[in-house]
């Protein structure tokens, strides 16, 4: 079996991972999750996932299988903050294919200054170290059934596995290292979607799914990497794309509009105006005219017309971000806006460089610094106020229902819940967030 695992340093990825398993992200066109079905297909194994208990509902795969249940073979644990790329799928059918029980260690690249792990893990050194994947032998005992992150933290000690020799694997720290291994990882994902053989080509490097459609006057630059329209994509007329580039299931690009070197978008998606460098996930809409560069956008998100995000300080030098109101150096030059899921901006917002905005927010005038989850916020007019659970289970139901998209119980309590996770964001000196 292959087991998808969030451990404890998932949450210094809010506010994208609030309201989904961090195997969800889109990275590079991939989820982990879609490798892990890869090579659950090759391998004939099942996938499951140990996730917070607020997201179990919405794993996309089974459970884990109880501690007692029997086994013939390894299980394969994975990281579910593991960067999604084809030189991390072609290390884990390595490791897989090669059968031998012990862990693979994360890369120490591009870490930063974060502070050090408190995931200890006893291999063939007395030195602390993350997991980014394990086999584990079929003898051994396995956590609890939905286990939590510190019980597996607290399990893999008890393994005494020993390192592999493989190439360390990236994971994210945080949010901002999506945008870095997306475009790394951009150019080549999509050739391993090209050799699946189910994209036509149209044009010089442009490949297009059966029922894609690029419409009249449309301009394509694929030298610095392909363009890939899957199905049901449109692109209308007069735009401009530059690869690398990918459209998603039932992406649309409406006319006039420039996506330029690394845009990613999800299924469902309807993008106009100019992009660049950038992740949006399903369901999110950036319909109209403005910039957005660098920057991740979550689910049922909108931006308003005129939206404009920074990607780049005046200075140019790099872009610092602050979490949990810590300043954390990424090392980059351009790094946008990380906007949660269903957030919400004005007309004309201008955010600036490398702000968070958190989920279910709604963000007016000049973003000028991080937005809390569930947050009204219109600084520049002198108001900063709570938004409330029962405002955003009203607007669910009424995205969804513009998507054909039933909303289910399950569905409002996320949203309860997620309220619950970031209350602690709302608040100053102890009093309820009121500017």
């Amino acid at each position: 079996m292959i087991v998808l695992f969030e451990d404890e340093h998932v949450v210094d990825l809010y506010p994208v991972t609030i309201g989904k398993p961090a195997y969800t992200i889109s990275c590079g066109s991939y989820r982990l999750l879609d490798l892990a079905l890869e090579l659950a297909a090759q391998f004939g194994r099942r996938v499951h996932a140990a996730v917070r208990p607020h997201l179990r509902e919405f794993r996309q795969v089974e459970p884990p299988p109880a501690a007692s249940a029997p086994r013939s073979e390894t299980s394969v644990f994975i990281n579910a903050r593991l960067a999604p790329s084809v030189q991390v799928l072609e290390t884990l059918k390595k490791v897989m294919s090669a059968g031998r029980p012990g862990i693979v260690l994360a890369s120490d690249e591009f870490r930063g200054n974060r502070e050090p792990q408190t995931t200890a893990v006893r291999g063939g050194a007395h030195a602390d170290f993350e997991v980014a994947a394990a086999l584990v032998p079929a003898d051994a005992a396995l956590p609890p059934e939905d286990a939590t992150a510190q019980e597996i933290a607290a399990w893999w000690p008890k393994l005494k596995l020993a390192r592999l020799d493989a190439p360390k694997l990236p994971l994210f720290d945080y949010p901002h290292d999506v945008i870095r291994h997306h475009l790394l990882s951009l150019p080549g994902n999509l050739e391993h979607r090209l050799a699946s053989g189910h994209f036509r080509e149209i044009g010089e490097g442009v490949f297009a799914a059966e029922s894609a459609h690029l419409g009249q006057h449309v301009v394509t630059n694929s030298s610095q990497g392909p363009i890939v329209l899957d199905e049901r994509a449109t692109v209308g007329p007069f735009c401009y794309l530059s690869g690398p580039a990918y459209l998603g299931p039932q992406a649309r690009v409406i006319e006039q509009s420039a996506l330029k070197d690394g845009v990613a978008l999800g299924h469902t998606t309807k993008v106009g105006g100019e992009v660049e460098g950038s992740v949006i996930e399903p369901y999110t809409n950036k319909q109209h005219h403005g910039f957005l560069g660098h920057s991740y956008l979550g689910s049922w998100v909108n931006l308003g017309a005129g939206t404009c995000n920074s990607d780049l300080k005046n200075t140019y030098g790099p872009v610092n971000m602050e979490y949990h109101g810590r300043k954390v150096a990424t090392g980059m030059q351009f790094v946008g806006a990380i906007v949660g899921d269903y957030a919400k901006t004005a007309i004309n917002t201008g955010i600036f460089t490398g702000k968070t905005v958190g989920a279910c927010s709604m963000v007016y005038g000049f973003v000028t610094t991080n937005v809390p989850s569930f947050t009204n916020y219109a600084r520049l007019f002198g108001q900063v106020t709570e938004a409330t659970v029962d405002v955003m289970v009203a607007t669910q139901a009424r995205m969804f229902a513009r998507r054909n998209v039933q909303q289910r119980s399950c569905d409002i309590q996320l949203l309860h819940d997620m309220y619950d996770l970031t209350r602690h964001e709302r608040q100053i000196a102890g009093e309820p967030l009121s500017l």
